[in-house]
């Protein structure tokens, strides 16, 4: 408690009285000028003794060491695996005619997205059925041409132009074909429209790998071009997504292929994903002055979808062993320093000024200040801090 200055004076009908109480009022203001130096010089911020009552209020611990995982923190989003992704574009300028997938749906390679009316579809199959009409010509002349030629019914130049022709017939109708393979058409497709004479109408664009449909911009009547944007049709495999962290250029020096990392989602608060980096950024984005670190995991859940945000904590070294001390012992001073109290009877305290390093599971982890086994104030600190300091208890 700080003291009151307390001077009771007397007054003296005389002029000697008089003199008496101008000399008490001196003595009194020079004491009042004295006591706070004095209550000041009197505090101890470095020590604390308490009563046994206040001793009770004071939860005591022993320092600890504990295992402080080096990590850091990023921010990042969800995203496909673009090994997995895939648009689908026509391979030839026409009209969509219909679309059978929906966004959202499950498709399995080869399954049919959309068919679209294209001349040069109609016009690779009239050349392919040209073709094999002119080489079947020629293939007939040659035979002739072989007989009339055992028989010496026509020169040797008559009968290499037969078998020119054929070769060239053979190689238009290769050539026929491999256009048509171009537009999607399987050998078994190609020898029907041949023998058949008859050309197919409708081009079908077909899924290139199995996974869902995340973009459909398709819709009958569209004229597509090859590669313009947006294509009709977006196909992901949605099993297996990347994690996608931008850090901070000055911690990037810190990452490497192989770290640990967990990821955590809103729309998910209570649960953690797991992952591996494998994949460092190669250049630093000049505008964030971030790179990207990338993470593979499989969710055959389809819990996470691409584009969330996503907090990343990833671990960049083996764990640390140092003295630990929960969070409620260690008092932010005034001047920013970092203390605890420590003791050896649970009752006489001394503030000690500490290191804080890392923060993890509600405890700090005490670079210098504190060895194992001490005893500090846990419950209570800031308590021992305001006594200390003349404030409020």
């Amino acid at each position: 408690m700080r003291r009151r200055l307390s001077c009771r004076l007397s007054f003296w009908g005389s002029a000697g009285g008089a003199a008496w109480v101008l000399t008490g009022i001196a003595a009194c203001s020079k004491q009042a000028a004295d006591q706070p130096a004095t209550a000041a010089a009197a505090v101890d911020t470095q020590h604390v003794t308490l009563t046994d009552e206040q001793a009770k209020a004071i939860q005591v611990g022993a320092v600890q060491d504990r295992s402080f995982v080096v990590e850091k923190q990023a921010v990042g989003s969800i995203d496909f695996d673009a090994n997995l992704a895939v648009a689908v574009f026509t391979p030839y300028p026409g009209r969509i005619i219909k679309a059978y997938a929906d966004l959202g749906d499950q498709v399995v390679k080869g399954q049919v997205l959309y068919t679209i009316e294209s001349p040069d579809f109609l016009q690779a199959e009239s050349n392919a059925i040209g073709a094999q009409a002119m080489l079947d010509q020629t293939r007939s002349a040659l035979d002739r041409a072989k007989k009339l030629y055992a028989s010496q019914g026509i020169d040797q130049n008559d009968y290499e132009t037969a078998v020119a022709n054929e070769q060239s017939a053979d190689g238009a109708l290769k050539a026929a074909r491999a256009a048509l393979l171009i537009f999607g058409k399987t050998p078994a497709e190609i020898d029907a429209i041949i023998a058949k004479r008859q050309v197919e109408p409708a081009l079908v664009i077909r899924s290139p790998l199995t996974g869902a449909v995340t973009a459909r911009n398709a819709a009958p009547g569209l004229l597509e071009q090859p590669g313009g944007l947006p294509a009709p049709y977006a196909i992901a495999d949605t099993n297996t997504l990347w994690l996608l962290a931008d850090v901070t250029e000055e911690d990037s020096p810190a990452f490497a292929v192989g770290q640990e990392l967990q990821v955590s989602v809103t729309a998910y608060p209570d649960r953690v994903f797991k992952g591996k980096v494998d994949a460092v950024g190669a250049n630093v984005d000049p505008i964030t002055h971030r790179v990207t670190v990338r993470s593979e995991i499989h969710d055959p859940s389809h819990a996470l979808r691409a584009g969330m945000l996503a907090n990343f904590v990833i671990r960049t070294g083996e764990p640390l062993h140092s003295p630990a001390v929960p969070m409620n012992g260690v008092v932010r001073e005034g001047d920013g320093t970092m203390s605890v109290w420590v003791t050896t009877d649970r009752r006489q305290f001394e503030r000690r000024t500490v290191k804080i390093g890392l923060q993890q599971g509600n405890y700090d982890q005490v670079l210098d200040g504190l060895q194992s086994g001490e005893l500090v104030a846990l419950d209570g600190a800031i308590f021992l801090s305001n006594i200390a300091f003349g404030g409020p208890t």
